[in-house]
């Protein structure tokens, strides 16, 4: 079994700051996105849990589609969020996202690193990768 690195040379982070880590890992038909926050360009998009979920999903999903997955092939998400009031907020854009392929998932309330109000990762399976 081969391990794919997907920018392992590292992103960019808040104040330009680069990143130590991959962007996603593959392996035995496994892909895992690292955690993605509302950014572009490294700097943190302002606006509501909306908006900010929305980005964070868009990243983490263009993230997967480069490595040739696709939404249907997520089974689980990691959601921090930095205050349980975005919780209602955040399950309407996830079901907007997820439609009929729903994974599995868990959701929490922490503080970030990065001053946003959202946080994401995926796992992803496609076992013609396997």
């Amino acid at each position: 079994m081969s391990i794919t690195r997907y920018g392992a040379e590292g992103g960019v982070g808040t104040g330009g700051q680069k990143l130590p880590f991959s962007r996603a890992v593959e392996a035995g038909g496994w892909l895992k996105v690292s955690g993605q926050t509302p950014m572009t360009d490294g700097e943190v998009v302002e606006g509501g849990i909306v908006e900010q979920t929305r980005l964070a999903f868009d990243n983490a999903l263009g993230i997967a589609r480069e490595a040739g997955y696709s939404v249907e092939d997520v089974v689980h998400v990691t959601a921090v969020l930095t205050d349980a009031r975005y919780f209602s907020s955040f399950n309407k854009v996830f079901a907007e996202i997820f439609r009929d392929h729903p994974p599995a998932r868990i959701c929490s309330v922490q503080d970030l690193v990065v001053d946003c109000k959202v946080e994401v990762d995926l796992t992803c399976y496609r076992a013609d990768r396997a």
